[in-house]
């Protein structure tokens, strides 16, 4: 059962994060042939999340009503056609609204497999079913590095947004043909309530501390990880193509140890009474303080940092089956899309504005961005993170009451 249905959903994330990040190999080749400037290449990159974010809502909606299986399957096919028109875009507002729709297609990636587990999967088990599946996007951004640079520079990166169209095609194709229909049952809601229960969800003073946290944590790992720290590696610690396909293969490897391991670890803890949200706690923390030495530019311990930084920063995910238990099976695709929503769009934002921010300082003379323009807009989100941790940190009794960071023995 596990193969049947959580394996056509771990592929659709697969190639979500793969689409995600692809452009922090493709860029330079886009530049070039496009011409486009930072913040062109930023609001680009970027559209892909802001399509993304603003479904969510919509999505949480139909995952509660229709189930994740057909719901999938249907984006998975807008997304291939996105990559199709991606292929043959000419100019940045084509590619841009290609991007857009690829974002839109990929927007039930990580949630249709969410709520699948919840359907399936007993509620203390769900914490490694959330890990297993979102290593399947960490195996998707390790494709997204060295592996992508080489097939690029094979056939060229626009017959490779063909054969990636072909892939997603497929993929959707596997969801209908194996996995088994299975949804909640509404309990007769029309779909005035069922907005109505989402106005909820916001308005619920737990979900309001913590939302700030998970959206300037996990939308600054994002945004910098699928682009910003491909020109980061390239303009400031001064590598080549290959060498920056290297460095993002490493923080990918990075990024599905941090998945699996707190999967394990959250696991491990909550069969003993304690809370995921204690451990993500840690986790975040860490990943605060690797953002600290990048800002800092600390040389001697540069990849110790990205690596950190690529293990901890998507660790916002152990918040999910936090939501799910606090609002129940019958609101989790609205609980998660919720907070999704939130998440992608500060991800849009931040990637978006650090590109605003490093066009704001003059290139290099080698013809890159200014190494310091990485401070300035690095540094910006790192105070931003660190308000944010303060105010879940100060509302800690919200989560104590409903089982959360200080629930049961954490």
């Amino acid at each position: 059962m596990a193969l049947r249905v959580l394996t056509p959903f771990a592929l659709g994330y697969f190639l979500t994060y793969l689409l995600r990040a692809v452009n922090a190999v493709v860029a330079p080749d886009l530049v070039a042939e496009i011409g486009l400037s930072a913040a062109e290449l930023g609001l680009l990159t970027a559209a892909y999340l802001g399509a993304f974010a603003l479904f969510q809502l919509p999505l949480g909606v139909l995952l509660d009503r229709y189930g994740p299986r057909r719901v999938q399957a249907a984006l998975l096919g807008v997304a291939a056609l996105g990559c199709l028109l991606f292929a043959f875009g000419t100019d940045a507002l084509a590619l841009t609204a290609a991007r857009a729709l690829i974002g839109l297609g990929f927007s039930g990636g990580l949630m249709s497999g969410f709520k699948a587990i919840v359907l399936w999967v007993s509620g203390p088990r769900r914490a490694l079913a959330n890990a297993c599946v979102m290593s399947f996007g960490a195996l998707g951004l390790l494709m997204s590095t060295a592996p992508t640079e080489l097939a690029a520079q094979t056939m060229g990166w626009r017959l490779l947004f063909v054969a990636l169209a072909a892939v997603t095609l497929a993929v959707a194709l596997i969801i209908l043909a194996v996995v088994p229909e299975r949804k909640s049952e509404p309990a007769g809601e029309s779909l005035a309530q069922q907005v109505r229960d989402l106005v909820g969800i916001y308005r619920d003073r737990a979900f309001l501390a913590i939302a700030p946290l998970l959206a300037t944590t996990a939308g600054t790992h994002i945004a910098i990880q699928t682009l910003w720290a491909g020109p980061w590696f390239r303009d400031v610690a001064g590598l080549d193509r290959l060498g920056v396909a290297n460095h993002l293969l490493a923080m990918g490897v990075a990024f599905l140890v941090g998945i699996l391991g707190s999967g394990v670890i959250a696991d491990w803890f909550a069969r003993r009474g304690f809370s995921e949200l204690a451990v993500m706690t840690g986790f975040l923390l860490a990943f605060v303080i690797a953002q600290l030495g990048i800002v800092l530019e600390i040389t001697e311990y540069t990849l110790l940092f990205w690596l950190i930084f690529g293990m901890s920063g998507q660790l916002a995910i152990l918040a999910y089956p936090w939501l799910s238990r606090r609002f129940g099976a019958a609101l989790s695709g609205r609980a998660n899309t919720a907070m999704n929503l939130l998440i992608f769009l500060a991800a849009f934002a931040i990637q978006y504005a650090i590109g605003g921010i490093i066009g704001m300082y003059p290139p290099s003379a080698s013809g890159g961005y200014d190494p310091s323009s990485y401070q300035a807009a690095f540094g910006v989100f790192l105070v931003l993170q660190i308000v944010t941790f303060a105010i879940f940190i100060a509302n800690r009794k919200l989560f104590k009451e409903s089982g959360g960071v200080d629930g049961a023995k954490a």
